[in-house]
This record gives structure tokens, sequence and C-alpha cells, in this order.
């Protein structure tokens, strides 16, 4: 009797041909009624493919769900949906980026192992070739088994270097072909578990719970466990040195004046500032491609510092929900403001985060997912919600085109602990947003449109104020063309300021015709408080829009973090869009020294 290397199942010698029928019946006899019945022996996979094997099914499974979970945030996304009920909420980019440098660093040592071990038989190439001979239904399924083997190992390195490429900031063709590869594997997930089911029935599945000491075999390496072990951890450390050692830094330049807040990149400060490019994603609009590439410079005045934004974007959108008359009525033209994902009638937005940490998704402020804080009210939209969860905070810079942008404004706002709902947030009348609000103080935008709460944004909305003088406002809208992809003319102002309308009445209704477009955003009044912190200027040309912020360095507000050495950037791009912003994955560190 000989034992099998993997299972330890007993294989039985042929017994030599007996002399005589009479002769074999009566040793046969004998050997039975001094031999114990069989006793099946269970089938068993040696200590290291098991815990190879779970600890990048683990990985792998890590990996899918989180990276489900982002798939699910895309627009138009209808097969992760299907998985909602599984998919886990929160902070899931730190989660996504760990478990699939572990997949990479367990390939690796599963590789190794199987070469170290002596087992390459078992994904060997070679056993295919039963697929064109008269051969066993076993023999074919194993032949299958390593088929889906080398899909598998495929997949996966098309989801590393597709994963490498997103994570650098290359978006468009290859978010489609990282999502396709992570599909494949998880069709493999299922294919191999019915392979082996049919290869050798529950057995065959249960080897993988039972371990055995791997068998030596002449030419196998010693300690082939550890030495693969061994190799995926450097593969972890190369990973990581190779990461946080190639990250941007932003060096900021000394200057002895502040440059012209004009929109315009000629200031002599700006010309001695070292530009730092960095590649945003995964936004909405920008031409169909979801991707601009931006870039940035910083200049030290004494206790002032500026900064100089220039990113890509098609189009100069200001159409930030214009009101239209009907003969129902005025309507505000969204797709879905409704929920506050609107991707057709908005602004182009741009808004910079610091932050003292480096943690992944913003700095730990992005949670994804329908109600990330069980407790709180969900979203309208159903994406996530900005906040920190360590009592941390992260000073937000926003410039909103039409609120304010092209007028010199930029918003200060923060992500931190999320707040306390309203009355109305928690009945699910107002939007909740968590910890992302602004700073103390008022803004000097305002909506000019009144929604319905029966109908919301979809049907005939109130007005706040008409223009004292429809056709000038219709003139200075310059040409209204209502495409969402559709460019603003240079100059073209789609706010009405307070002297330029009158509150609503019928009667000056009545002396508006049917077709009239008017803006959706009021300016009155000023920015006051810590929420006038930055003063800004902004231009369109060319497919690029460039903005230039001034703050002082340390503006003594709690909710504004001094400027200083190792703080962490992170930069989003909103082509008329509400929240489908661009993203990148590693921060720009900023640096004085």
């Amino acid at each position: 009797m000989l034992t099998d290397h993997v299972t330890h199942n007993s294989l039985d010698l042929t017994a030599p041909p007996q002399s005589s029928g009479k002769a074999r019946s009566t040793q046969d006899s004998r050997a039975a009624a001094g031999r114990p019945p069989k006793v099946k022996v269970p089938i068993r996979s040696d200590i290291g493919t098991i815990l190879l094997h779970w600890t990048l099914f683990i990985a792998i499974l890590v990996s899918l769900l989180t990276g489900l979970r982002l798939s699910s945030d895309a627009e138009g996304a209808w097969f992760s949906k299907l998985f909602e009920p599984i998919l886990p909420q929160g902070e899931i980019w730190t989660w996504h980026f760990v478990s699939a440098v572990f997949v990479l660093a367990v390939i690796f040592a599963y590789a190794a192992y199987m070469s170290l071990a002596r087992l390459k038989r078992r994904i060997s190439s070679k056993k295919i070739v039963v697929l064109t001979l008269p051969a066993s239904n076993k023999l074919r399924i194993a032949a299958l088994n390593v088929i889906a083997y080398w899909i598998l190992f495929a997949a996966v390195i098309v989801l590393s270097a597709t994963g490498v490429l997103l994570y650098l900031g290359h978006g468009d063709i290859w978010v489609t072909v990282h999502y396709i590869a992570a599909l494949v594997v998880l069709t493999y997930i299922g294919t191999h578990v019915i392979l082996h089911y049919c290869y050798g029935g529950v057995e065959q599945l249960l080897r993988l719970f039972r371990p055995q000491a791997l068998r030596r075999f002449p030419g196998m390496a010693r300690r082939p466990l550890a030495v693969s072990a061994a190799l995926g951890a450097i593969v972890i450390a190369l990973a990581l040195t190779l990461d946080f050692g190639t990250r941007p830094d932003l060096i900021v330049a000394r200057a002895d004046t502040l440059p012209t807040l004009d929109g315009i990149l000629d200031d002599a400060p700006w010309q001695a500032a070292t530009p730092v490019f960095v590649r945003t994603q995964q936004g909405s609009n920008l031409g169909g491609t979801g991707e601009s590439t931006v870039e940035l410079r910083a200049v030290q005045v004494g206790d002032k510092i500026a900064f100089a934004f220039r990113w890509e974007d098609p189009t100069r959108s200001l159409k930030r929900h214009p009101l239209i008359k009907t003969e129902d009525g005025w309507r505000m033209l969204n797709n879905r403001a409704d929920i506050s994902d609107e991707t057709a009638f908005y602004e182009d937005k741009f808004s910079v985060a610091f932050s003292t940490s480096d943690v992944f998704g913003g700095g730990g402020a992005t949670h994804m997912g329908p109600r990330p804080l069980g407790d709180k009210p969900a979203p309208f939209h159903g994406r996530g919600l900005h906040y920190t969860t360590d009592g941390s905070l992260i000073d937000v810079w926003q410039w909103k085109a039409t609120r304010g942008g092209m007028l010199g404004k930029v918003d200060d706002m923060w992500f931190g602990t999320p707040i306390e709902p309203t009355e109305a947030q928690a009945a699910g009348k107002a939007r909740y947003s968590a910890g992302y609000t602004s700073d103390d103080g008022k803004a000097f935008y305002v909506y000019n449109y009144i929604g319905d709460p029966d109908t919301h944004y979809h049907g005939t909305v109130g007005v706040n104020r008409l223009p004292r003088d429809h056709a000038r406002t219709t003139a200075l809208m310059g040409t209204i063309d209502l495409s969402p992809d559709a460019s603003e003319d240079q100059g073209a102002q789609w706010w009405m300021l307070e002297n330029e309308s009158v509150p609503y009445s019928e009667e000056k209704d009545a002396e508006i015709p049917v077709g009239t477009v008017i803006p959706g955003v009021l300016i009155q009044g000023e920015y006051s408080g810590n929420r006038a912190d930055l003063e800004g200027a902004s231009q369109w040309r060319d497919g690029y829009w460039t903005l230039e912020v001034i703050r002082d360095m340390d503006t003594g507000h709690e909710k504004d973090l001094a400027m200083r050495d190792g703080l962490y950037m992170w930069l989003s791009v909103f082509d008329h869009n509400q929240t489908r912003h661009t993203r990148h994955s590693r921060p720009v560190r900023l640096t004085f020294n």
C-alpha cells in the first residue's frame, strides 16, 4: 500500500495472478478474515496551501466587496448595486487599497510556495491536453480547474496593473478594465467552488479545513512556507516604500509681494513657484472622461499665503438651477436636485481640503454607502457622507462659480465630527450633511426658487425675486443655451444682484413672457464672519479654469487649520455637478522647508 503525496489516500497495488480460481478464492477468504475493514481516510491539504489559500481568499473578498461599494457609487451603476445588502459602508478606501496590496503580496507568495514545495504540477498547463484526449470526467474537470487558475492569475495581474494606474490618477478606460477584471475574479470564485465539488464532492471542499504536514521530496526547499511568507512581506514593504517615497510635495515659495488677484498666473511670485501636477479622475462630465489634471502653486508673503490652481474643464458652466417660465408657471431646471445629486444644470466648482492626516479617502473623511451613520439621517442620494471619526478637523475651501466665485469669493468650510440633525433633517425634509458644513458667518448668496414638498423640484416652483428689467437680465446672461454641456459666454452673469431684482409679485410676473430664463441664484448682502476668510479671483480660458486664493497663514479660528509644514492637500474638480467631483488617492504634502 502506497500513500498519495497530497491526500494520504491508499493506493492498492494490483494482486498477482493466482494459479487457480480455487486457490485465489481460498486466499481471498483468509485475507478477508484476518484484515480489518477499510476505513476511508479524509482528504487533506498541506498547511502551507491552506494558510495561503484562505489568506488570499480573505484579501480578494475584502478587495471585491469594497471595490463593489466604490463601483456602486458611479453614475448608472446597476450590477454592483445588486449586492447592496452585503456591501460594507463607511471609510472604504483604506480597506480597498490595503487589501489590494495584500492580494498582490499573497499571489507572489503563493507562486513561490508552489515552486519551492514542488507543487507546480497542480497548475501545470500540461494537464489541459486531456481535454483533447479520451479521459475520465475527473481528469477533464481537473483540466478545467487549471484553466480557471490561469484565468484568475491573468485577472489578478490586470487588476493590479489597472489598480496602480487608478491609484496614480489615470481613469477613463482603465476604470472599465479594472471593473471587468474584478467581475472575472468574482465569477472565478463561484466557478472554482463548483469545479472542486464536481471533482470530489463535499470531501474535496473540506480538504481545505483539514491540514497535514507537507511531505518532503528531493530538491524541495527548506521551510518553503516561511520563505514564501517573507517574499510576500517584502512585496508589501516595497509597495509602501515606493508609494510614500514618490508622493508629491508642494514647495511653498517665498516672495516679497502678493500676486495680483486676476485669474492670470503671469505675476513674478507665481513664476518663481514650482508647480505640482495632480491627476484627478472618476468625476462626472469633463467631456465624458471624468478626468482633470490640476496644477497648483503656493507662495508665502509674510503672514499671508497664496495658492494658484489651474485645472482642465472643457466648458465654462454657470447654469446653476436656472428658472424657466412655462404656461403652468416657473420651473427649476434640474435632473436630480431632489436627491442633491445634480449633474446637468449646475455650476462649475473646485474644492481643496487641508488635513493633518494622509489617510485614504481625503484624510479619512469620506464614508461611503446609503447609511454610513446608522443613528443619523441617510443622505438623499445614498452615496455617502463627509465626516471624521477621531475628532480631527479638515479645512475645506470651495470655489463656486455662480455663487460668488466669479465675484472673488471662496467659501470657507470644514469636515469634522457629525453634527446633530435638525428636526427637519431627522424627518427627511432637509438635507443632512453629517460633518460637512460652513465656517461661522454668512455667505452672500441665496436661492431664487421655493420647492414644492410634494413635487420636490420636478414640478412648478415658487420664485423669490424677479428681474427688475427682464430684457436686461437676459442680456447679462449672454447666449442662453440650455444644453448642460454648453459653455457660457465670457462675462456672462447667471446670478441676479439685489438691485437688479424685485420681490416676486403677480403683476411683475405677468410682464415676463413664457420661455424666459432667469438665474436661480441671488447675490444679496456681503460675506461675513470666519466664512469670509478667503479672497480669490478666477478666470476660464481655452478649456482651463484658473483660481487664485489668498488667506492668512493662521486665521486664529477654530474651524481653520494654520498653514504649516506637513499638511496634506486633497483636490476635487466639479464640472457642472453637485457632488460627483473628481478625486485622487495620494495627497499632496505642503512643504515650507
